[in-house]
């Protein structure tokens, strides 16, 4: 299915327009009259602050060629590692090989970087002695870096024709008899009854800001562990918001982003309608759904990812940007969770000879 070009964007009245400059300290998009940065608190001088050029800042672009990301980042950055894999099989390649569009809102970094250090120690550190002795958290946290990642916000009107079966319940006075103390007593109880008729008929919804990434380096499953992000923070785009911070070309386009969250907008669909349902149930929901006045915007949104390998397997560590939210995988010794479970055994079996001793 291919897209029918946005016929509106994000209200403007929504997203009020950036002006100013990135903060100082963290990066996070800074609007005309704000007196603190929303994402670290520092004090801002307005005195001292100077409109952005307009011109967008030169980038560096590379290319790993092991796992395929694609990622912006400073001029002066004459090397890079990967961040998702790992590697440093990485090459640079120009801007002008790719027709991308460019992103159209930005949510800024309100984790610094210092916070995040100490939130992926932290993590690191839990379970600490189920953890292989040789992994150096003090090593693999220099490789902790902020990525803006592409996603794809997608709202649909949704028209839906729907047939179902629908039930009204009702209900009857039952007498029954049972015996008390010996002797058969009459009772009286209210059963319920259920009605059915078949009912058709149209709904139309619209489903607004439903985000999927834009990255095949980042699985929906893992972008999920890391949601929500808050987009009323969202932020008409401007290149300086991306100044000291990477920033990772989008490989999913919005043809087949589309495609990915076609599913989860029919979910919703059959969810509106069951709720827009006459009757106390129903059962047998056919619905056949139409989607149009499709809009979608590229978004950058915050990530801190951390990838490190460990006896050749690479593990993730990943952060939400704005909110905090993290997940990750951490190797694990078989050893010492072996030992652990011995332990345990050990520890029933000495408490099952004392209950037995005792109770000799």
């Amino acid at each position: 299915m291919s897209l029918v070009p946005a016929e509106k964007k994000i209200s403007d009245d929504t997203l009020p327009l950036p002006h100013g400059e990135p903060c100082r300290v963290c990066g996070s998009p800074i609007e005309a009259g704000d007196h603190y940065c929303a994402g670290c608190g520092d004090v801002i001088d307005d005195s001292s602050r100077q409109e952005p050029p307009d011109v967008e800042p030169e980038r560096r672009f590379f290319r790993c060629k092991n796992c395929g990301s694609e990622v912006a980042t400073n001029p002066d950055q004459r090397s890079y590692v990967c961040a998702f894999c790992d590697s440093t099989y990485v090459v640079e390649f120009s801007r002008d090989q790719s027709e991308r569009q460019r992103p159209e809102f930005v949510v800024g970094f309100t984790v610094t970087k210092e916070q995040a250090d100490e939130r992926f120690r932290e993590w690191i550190g839990r379970n600490r002695w189920f953890r292989p002795v040789d992994v150096a958290a003090s090593t693999i946290v220099e490789r902790l870096q902020g990525v803006y990642m592409p996603f794809w916000l997608f709202s649909t009107l949704a028209k839906s024709g729907w047939s179902a079966r629908i039930g009204e319940h009702w209900y009857r006075t039952e007498t029954y008899t049972e015996m008390v103390n010996g002797k058969p007593v009459t009772r009286s109880r209210q059963v319920r009854e259920t009605e059915w008729w078949d009912l058709a008929g149209r709904h139309h919804k619209y489903h607004t800001r439903f985000v999927i990434v834009g990255s095949s380096r980042l699985t929906p499953v893992d972008a999920e562990r890391i949601k929500p992000f808050r987009l009323e923070a969202l932020k008409r785009y401007e290149p300086y918001f991306l100044a000291g911070w990477l920033a990772e070309e989008y490989s999913i386009d919005r043809d087949e982003a589309f495609q990915q969250c076609k599913a989860a907008f029919d979910r919703q669909e059959r969810a509106a309608i069951g709720q827009f349902m006459p009757g106390d149930e129903h059962r047998e929901l056919q619905a056949e759904t139409e989607f149009k006045h499709i809009q979608s915007d590229l978004i950058l949104l915050p990530v801190y990812v951390l990838s490190y390998r460990y006896r050749e397997k690479v593990y993730r560590f990943l952060m939400n940007g704005q909110t905090g939210k993290l997940a990750g995988d951490k190797p694990v010794s078989r050893g010492r969770i072996g030992a652990a479970i011995g332990i345990g055994v050990l520890a029933l079996m000495i408490l099952f000879l004392i209950v037995r001793l005792l109770s000799g």
